[in-house]
């Protein structure tokens, strides 16, 4: 019986060191994807402000075209 009651509690004591490793893994993945979405979010945002730039650009000078064709 005390076998059995000391492999009982073993394998209570592993099933929570096990369950604390798992809890610290998944905080680890959590950061490391919060990490990867900020920085995917601040290198969509920088694409987004250069296509703004260039499409600005090419709204200028074509209306530059258009005004000089007018005349």
């Amino acid at each position: 019986m005390k076998k059995v009651l000391l492999s009982l509690a073993f394998v209570l004591a592993l099933m929570t060191s096990c369950k604390e490793k798992t809890q610290d893994k998944m905080e680890d993945a959590t950061e490391a994807v919060g990490d990867e979405m900020s920085d995917a979010a601040d290198t969509t945002a920088a694409r987004v402000d250069d296509a703004i730039e260039k499409g600005a650009a090419k709204v200028e000078e074509t209306a530059k075209e258009v005004k000089e064709n007018h005349k």
